[in-house]
Parts: C-alpha cells; sequence; structure tokens
C-alpha cells in the first residue's frame, strides 16, 4: 500500500475503477443476457464498497493536499464514467511525481 495520501487514492482509483467496468461490462451482460442476476447484486455490493472508499481516499487525499473544489468534482466526474478513473490515476501519479520533486529539491 502507497505511503502518501495521493498515492493511496490512486490505489483505490484503480480498484474501484476495475470494479465498476467489471460490473459493466460482466456483471450486466450476465444478468441481462444470460439471465444470471446474482452476477450484479454480488459485484454491485463490491463496486458500491469499493466507490464509498474512493470517496474516502479522496476526501482524506483533498484535505492533507489542500486540493480545491474544482479538482474534486472534476476526480467525482471521473468516478461516474467508465475508464475516467484511470485517466484520474494519471493525472495523479503526475502530482505525486511533482510533489516528489519539489520535496527532494528542498
Amino acid at each position: 500500500m502507497p505511503k502518501s495520501n495521493i498515492g493511496k487514492f490512486r490505489f483505490v482509483a484503480k480498484i474501484e475503477g476495475y470494479s465498476f467496468l467489471i460490473l459493466l461490462f460482466i456483471a450486466m451482460p450476465l444478468k441481462y443476457m444470460m439471465g444470471i442476476p446474482e452476477a450484479t447484486k454480488i459485484m454491485g455490493m463490491i463496486h458500491g464498497t469499493l466507490f464509498i472508499w474512493f470517496m474516502f481516499a479522496q476526501s482524506m487525499a483533498a484535505q492533507t493536499e489542500h486540493w480545491d473544489m474544482k479538482f474534486n468534482l472534476k476526480a467525482f466526474g471521473l468516478s461516474l464514467i467508465p475508464f475516467g478513473t484511470f485517466y484520474l490515476c494519471s493525472e495523479l501519479e503526475k502530482m505525486e511525481a511533482a510533489k516528489e520533486e519539489n520535496s527532494t529539491e528542498e
């Protein structure tokens, strides 16, 4: 598990993104095409739990990193779009690298 709050948030965002894709592209077709409603019940619960974890990790990172409302809304919005969290992860990785670079210069 990463040590910085940005790294933790990035880790959670990636897992949440995978769970969203599994829900949309595996569980939902199983429910509606093959008549297996248990797939969405199970994956929906897992994804919901991970989404709550995502929101918690975002609030922790936002507090320590002093993110503005615009970035927080962008992060939240990207979590609602398939593949959006992976774009968010790339931005967070750049932020984390810039923060590490600034801390080594000091």
